[in-house]
């Protein structure tokens, strides 16, 4: 079970007295309209109007000071001047008040002089032990409860089982006002503004707690604490369904990043590895998310992903088929007794394959016989049924005969409810009996394939969830510094990761061709050198890489060559030397890397390595450290993870030395937090082992300069 509410937000979920501060008595205004609402919304608790003028509003006393307001009171709903709010919030504090919602703007959102405001409110609350919803937001509802601390117009979004948590005041008033004609209604929703105080996470448990809330869903534009997030969100969506609308997906990105993970690594992949971790499900748009969230509300989870579609007409079957299967859905195999069942209920012309295409004549006894069966078959999880305008009954003569079945039923039934003047009357009896029903399949197979992902969510085991083991370091460096770029020494790279157990080929710096051909007969053939400069991220893109030389004379040769080759690329650049390195076996060459996020820290990247690895953007990424279960989602979501197991000619290699590599990178970046990126391209997976042929990795130049 979730814990209760915290005390410290108790009084914004079930406050015993509210006080509005900057009512109007002007219906003009929208200290009016909150005024309004609380009174309307039909509120229990002690209700206060304050305003230095006075007066009465709604045939109640308006009180010059929130000094003088009588008991109860232990929330306050400040719209005044932002420059008033401080002294407004001692007063608060002394009154004994312990939460408050300042729907007033102009603070941090507009400019350094609101910010510091802001922050100055901050200052006073936490002296007095006070919590702040706010600023800039609309405050927040219960429709259960009732509470209604907002000012948006009537009438209110009807009770419902879907509490919405958003950082915009105005999405949340377009939302209210579009889902009264959808058919669902909210439990709670929650403006949180500028969120100098409370957060979206603060609010996330007591949200899901409440017991009328069966779905949360969350609109955000960014997270305050990423770790804290994910580590609360994880705890809360083992309870209760979780859906998220990010936005700002098309962010610049790193901008800094020098390295090929820093790159493709953007803020919107940590999202989403953060959203998988925690079990929290993206939606793309709004429509979609609240799409999920009813059909999450009112429908059984099906046990598996194997979905029948009924339908009267042969198009809109095959559009549901392929939009099933696009989501990630199987058709159901219909058994054969379902199969000899439907042949002696429908026309011999009738389809009695998956899909069940009972034909454009099918009666509303038919399609209830035909779901009936369907349902009962055991190869199904769950139903799409397809309903347009029936040419000789009515769609609501259908919707009256299977609503009754679909409400008993233990496996979910979506209904595609395709038309528009001609289905009106079935779309009301199926949203007053809380039964999903979309205007396409498209939209139908999406909101199936919600449920299936929270049915997958639900039945990982302790074991996906834990962590995969990285062994502690033996003999590390006792000092990471690395040259004034920010990057770190090959010689500290392969210190660092040998101390991790991770294998890298047989290495030397030269600084000379004699040199070279010395560390050549030392290690033997074949070998690889390497151009060793600070100021040179991608050594191939200047042609410091010469591959498989045989002899000592191959060696001193390429030495020459490849200076001179680099020198002409970047005159400016100052080299270190060449690495002469073994050669490994021919395997699988993939890519390894993290990278820090600013909001959820290390992040793990893997994919297909080699110098068009971002061109080709065969990645994926996970929060570190590695979970089983996000080890095995890199894996099977990146060609360069499937094709460990062979393909054709290629043979299977060692994919958990694989794991085991990517856990220990993520290991390295807890262990070491100066480290901004490191990245292995490539790493050579054979059927022994994975080898780190190539490694970098930096801090950043703010760190640098520091050290």
């Amino acid at each position: 079970m979730l814990p209760e509410t915290e005390p410290s937000l108790l009084p914004f979920f079930n406050p015993q007295g509210v006080a509005v501060i900057g009512v109007s008595t002007n219906p003009a205004k929208l200290g009016y309209g909150i005024a309004y609402n609380l009174v309307k919304c039909g509120y229990s608790g002690g209700i206060h109007f304050v305003n230095p003028k006075g007066g009465v509003l709604l045939e109640r006393p308006i009180y010059p000071a929130i000094d003088q307001v009588p008991d109860p009171v232990d929330l306050a709903v400040l719209l005044i001047p932002a420059q008033l709010i401080p002294p407004i919030l001692e007063a608060c504090g002394r009154r004994g008040i312990r939460a408050a919602i300042i729907v007033s703007g102009g603070f941090r959102e507009a400019g350094a002089t609101g910010a510091a405001l802001e922050d100055e409110c901050l200052q006073i609350a936490r002296r007095f032990g006070l919590r702040l919803m706010g600023p800039n937001c609309i405050g927040l509802m219960d429709t259960h409860l009732p509470l209604d601390t907002t000012f948006l117009p009537p009438p209110s979004p009807p009770a419902g089982e879907i509490a919405f948590i958003s950082h915009s005041g105005a999405i949340c008033a377009a939302i209210v006002d579009w889902s009264r004609g959808q058919g669902f209604g909210f439990s709670r929703l929650i403006s949180l503004g500028n969120q100098v105080d409370v957060t979206e996470t603060d609010v996330l448990v007591p949200v899901a707690a409440d017991p009328h809330s069966r779905v949360v869903t969350l609109y955000l534009e960014g997270i305050a604490n990423g770790r804290s997030f994910v580590s609360v969100a994880g705890q809360v969506t083992r309870q209760k369904p979780v859906l998220a609308l990010k936005v700002g997906r098309t962010g610049g990105g790193q901008k800094a990043a020098s390295s090929h993970t820093g790159a493709l690594a953007g803020t919107e992949e940590a999202y989403e590895a953060a959203f998988r971790r925690a079990g929290i499900q993206r939606a793309a748009t709004a429509s979609e998310m609240f799409d999920w969230a009813k059909t999450l509300a009112w429908s059984p989870l099906p046990k598996g992903p194997h979905v029948a579609i009924l339908t009267n007409a042969g198009g809109p079957g095959v559009m549901a088929a392929d939009a099933v299967e696009e989501q990630g859905l199987q058709l159901a195999a219909l058994q054969q007794e379902t199969h000899d069942a439907l042949c002696g209920l429908l026309s011999d012309a009738a389809g009695l394959d998956n899909p069940v295409d009972m034909l454009a004549a099918a009666t509303p006894e038919q399609y209830a016989d035909s779901l009936s069966l369907v349902l009962a078959d055991r190869s199904v999880d769950a139903v799409l049924l397809i309903l347009p305008p029936p040419p000789m009954f009515t769609a609501a003569g259908v919707a009256r005969q299977i609503i009754p079945l679909i409400q008993t039923a233990e496996k979910p039934v979506v209904v595609a409810l395709m038309g528009y003047s001609l289905v009106q009357e079935a779309l009301a009896y199926f949203r007053a009996m809380h039964v999903p029903a979309f205007a396409f399949p498209e939209t139908a197979a999406s909101a199936l394939a919600a449920l299936y992902r929270r049915t997958a969510y639900l039945a990982r085991t302790p074991g996906e969830e834990a962590n995969i083991e990285s062994a502690a370091a033996v003999n590390p460096p006792t000092a990471l510094v690395p040259e004034p770029t920010g990057w770190f020494s090959q010689a500290i790279l392969h210190e660092l990761l040998s101390a991790y157990g991770l294998q890298l080929p047989k290495s030397g710096l030269a600084c000379s061709a004699m040199q070279a051909t010395d560390l050549a007969r030392r290690f033997g053939f074949p070998l690889a050198l390497k151009i060793d400069s600070a100021a040179i991220a991608h050594k191939s893109d200047v042609g410091g890489v010469r591959l498989d030389l045989k002899s000592s004379e191959e060696v001193a040769a390429a030495y020459r060559e490849l200076l001179q080759a680099v020198h002409k690329a970047r005159p400016e650049a100052q080299i270190t030397g060449l690495q002469v390195q073994q050669m490994i076996p021919s395997g699988q060459d993939v890519i390894a890397g993290v990278t820090r996020d600013p909001q959820f820290g290390p992040l793990i990247m893997f994919g297909s390595g080699g110098v068009e690895v971002e061109g080709l953007r065969d990645v994926a990424f996970a929060l570190a450290p590695l979970t089983v279960y996000d080890g095995r989602y890199i894996l099977q979501n990146t060609w360069a993870g499937r094709k460990l197991d062979g393909y054709r000619n290629i043979a299977p290699v060692d994919k958990e030395a694989v794991l085991t590599t990517l856990a220990q990178l993520g290991r390295i970046a807890r262990d070491y937090p100066q480290i901004t990126e490191i990245e292995i391209n490539p790493l050579r997976v054979t059927a022994e082992g994975a080898f780190a042929l190539d490694v970098r990795a930096r801090q950043s130049h703010s760190e640098a300069k520091v050290k």
